[in-house]
């Protein structure tokens, strides 16, 4: 049953915190970073609001959740998209079954109140409107200003706030005076093979072994070329391999690469195959090379060829 508080006599329906098993496998450095900014140092000190970035599905939301539950935090989160109002983060108001308008607070709102963590997941894809009205809440003032419910909600001092930006092209220029608000700046890195063969392992237990690999490799030498396939895409290419060869009774191996088509299409499957992605990447050191410049025999003979 919803929880509801009452500020300057009007009553809050609360949302409900998010009910996951966060558990973060990557750098601890990073996972160290983004505790550290929400450490006090002080009795006088307030938390640090930072913002998390990096390519879509390598990690971000996982990151902070997992955080946010080691500090011992309930977690709550808010989809951010360019569609989002002033409102959605903060006060919604809901016509009630008696027709009576009732009030229901966002999940950041509900943050406040509670003393839990908030994660503005993709905040670079909400409009400046947006942003504004939490201008308060990401200084020292912590609070926000619901103008459809009339109230000034306060920020509990367990709050936490951080906000996870995608880099790529359908997503706002966050305003200055918001992202001076928003620091530290925490990038993710693509994790090391290791790590991400564990958290493929996490998320596909039953997952044979050389399929785990398998995939694993294959996301190393797509990260090595910057090609957009992160351990979300590993993940999804498991399940459908598993579930195809369940389905026509073969090898899970044999459906890696109908997995990686159902998943990444034909340019993926030319990239598992060793053939050049549509247009050249640089390698780390800055020049331009193939696939094979990385271990891929063209003629197929390498010890290191992926297996198909």
């Amino acid at each position: 049953m919803a929880e509801h508080v009452t500020i300057e006599n009007v009553e809050l329906v609360l949302s409900h915190p998010v009910e996951l098993e966060a558990r973060w496998i990557g750098s601890p450095h990073i996972a160290r970073q983004l505790a550290a900014a929400w450490t006090l140092a002080h009795r006088d000190d307030i938390p640090l609001n930072p913002r998390l970035i990096g390519k879509p599905g390598i990690g971000k939301t996982t990151l902070a959740c997992a955080v946010a539950r080691d500090m011992g935090l309930p977690v709550y989160i808010v989809q951010c998209t360019m569609d989002t109002r002033p409102e959605d983060l903060i006060v919604t108001p809901v016509i009630a079954q008696d027709n009576r308008i009732a009030y229901h607070a966002s999940p950041l709102a509900t943050a406040m109140l509670r003393g839990g963590a908030c994660v503005l997941d993709e905040g670079n894809r909400m409009s400046e409107k947006s942003w504004a009205s939490l201008a308060p809440l990401l200084d020292h003032r912590r609070y926000v200003e619901s103008i459809v419910a009339g109230i000034k909600i306060p920020a509990h001092p367990a709050f936490r706030v951080c906000c996870t930006m995608n880099d790529d092209a359908s997503t706002y220029e966050v305003p200055e005076y918001i992202q001076s608000r928003l620091q530290p700046q925490i990038e993710l890195e693509f994790p090391s093979k290791d790590a991400e063969k564990d958290i493929l392992r996490l998320n596909v237990p039953f997952a044979p072994s050389e399929l785990l690999e398998q995939a694993a490799r294959f996301l190393q030498r797509a990260h090595r070329f910057d090609l957009p396939y992160t351990v979300r895409d590993g993940i999804h290419i498991l399940r459908y391999a598993l579930k195809k060869a369940s389905l026509e009774n073969l090898a899970p191996l044999a459906c890696l690469e109908e997995g990686v088509r159902g998943v990444l299409g034909t340019a993926g499957v030319d990239f598992l195959q060793g053939r050049l992605p549509a247009a050249p990447r640089r390698s780390s050191d800055g020049d331009e090379e193939s696939p094979f410049d990385s271990g891929w025999d063209e003629a197929g003979d390498d010890d290191d060829e992926m297996d198909r």
